[in-house]
């Protein structure tokens, strides 16, 4: 593709709206289990703890291989990677349904995170080279709500599908629906010049890690990632469980409201969220850091409304409210952070930040479901308000960087 087709000012967001199917069905493969697993634990004799696991396994694997996906990115067609990523979790999500042990549950689970590691730093590195700083954090913001789609999408329909046909057969859904769009993504998307980057010399794996981990607000940047995500993570994974066991709602309804409610709201969020940070980035610096900041410490106090509400439509308002913050935080992750970053490390900041982020929200799972045996999974959604106060310091103190000018690009 040349320099002149990749600002093709309606290609370039084509690109996007193609990247937002895809990172649907990433999220949609990645939620349908959860809304399934009272299904799963009943007819496979399995504990929460257990349940933990299968959650986990796929979010370690996922975070282990990010890095090396990341670098990977940055020296393969991205096209290639986004394609054959979507190939191959959508397989390993039809194989899901033939599971009948726990230990091919857990198999197929990591095989997924394998899979889908590949997916968010070709996909981003796509995006930073199709939009330029004044339209990258709406780009990504617009990319980024197809996380919420897709998860209420999974959530839902599972839920639906598991209640009158059995847990199995969402997953032969999503799985061919995948594979079928994976026939649009080859024959459209187009791989664009990396920038400055093939002028660039690339070092090795190790090298650009170290590189990127020496600098301060690239640390502060991904330890607020870490406990941003495992908050969200607790909710992908337990709220439809504790709708189904607290207020006793059927299996689709837990599924649906589960998600619905708080992933829209993250939608609207999401995408007031890149607005904000564009604005902002123009006028200030560290405006988008900051605006994760003010997502993140509006979103304390229905973090613990929701584990405290004792109705549900106490608990749809803290998601609801807790959703919209969490967007307008969720919006810039990469924008800030390729802020930040040059050119030629899009590809391995993203995967790096992306690993350790699941490898932190690969312990919540595990997490809550030991504090609830011993606190109540109210009291245990009652305490993730502690770890987004502690995200939302870390960014003020990475914005404070900013406006220090510790931006010097290695």
């Amino acid at each position: 593709m040349t320099l002149s087709e990749s600002r093709d000012p309606s290609y370039k967001w084509l690109v996007v709206a193609m990247l937002w199917f895809v990172c649907f069905f990433n999220y949609a493969d990645r939620q349908a289990i959860f809304a399934v697993f009272p299904l799963i634990k009943q007819q496979l004799a399995l504990t929460d703890v257990q349940l933990g696991v299968v959650g986990a396994a796929f979010m370690w694997m996922y975070a282990l291989f990010g890095p090396l996906a990341g670098w990977l990115c940055d020296r393969l067609s991205r096209k290639g990677l986004v394609l054959g990523g979507l190939i191959a979790w959508s397989l390993v999500t039809a194989l899901t349904a033939v599971c009948h042990t726990y230990g091919q549950l857990v198999l197929c689970r990591a095989l997924s995170g394998l899979g889908e590691a590949v997916y968010l730093p070709a996909s981003m590195s796509l995006i930073g080279d199709y939009h330029g700083a004044g339209t990258r954090s709406r780009a990504m913001s617009f990319h980024q709500s197809s996380v919420y789609v897709g998860s209420i999408a999974g959530g839902s329909i599972s839920g639906l599908v598991g209640q009158y046909y059995g847990w199995r057969w969402s997953f032969l859904i999503f799985g061919f629906c995948g594979l079928l769009f994976g026939a649009v993504v080859a024959k459209l998307l187009k791989e664009p010049p990396r920038g400055v980057s093939e002028q660039q010399v690339v070092g090795s794996l190790l090298y650009e890690i170290k590189s990127l981990l020496a600098r301060p607000i690239v640390r502060l940047l991904i330890f607020a990632f870490v406990g941003a995500n495992f908050v969200a993570v607790v909710f992908l994974t337990w709220m439809p469980s504790f709708l189904y066991g607290k207020f006793h709602m059927s299996l689709s309804m837990a599924g649906l409201n589960g998600t619905i409610y708080l992933q829209l709201a993250s939608v609207a969020g999401v995408l007031c969220g890149g607005l904000l940070a564009d604005f902002l980035a123009r006028t200030l610096a560290g405006g988008r850091m900051l605006t994760q900041a003010l997502g993140l410490f509006l979103g304390i106090p229905f973090l613990f409304f929701t584990g405290w509400a004792a109705s549900v439509p106490g608990v749809v308002l803290g998601m609801i409210g807790f959703g919209y913050c969490k967007g307008i935080y969720d919006a810039n992750i990469f924008a800030s952070l390729y802020d930040v970053v040059a050119i030629r490390q899009r590809g391995t900041a993203a995967g790096m930040m992306n690993s350790l982020g699941w490898l932190g929200g690969g312990f919540a799972p595990i997490a809550i479901a030991l504090a609830a045996n011993r606190y109540g999974m109210g009291a245990s959604i009652r305490g993730t308000a502690f770890v987004y106060c502690l995200s939302g310091l870390l960014m003020l103190l990475a914005a404070r960087y900013w406006t220090r000018r510790d931006i010097a690009l290695p």
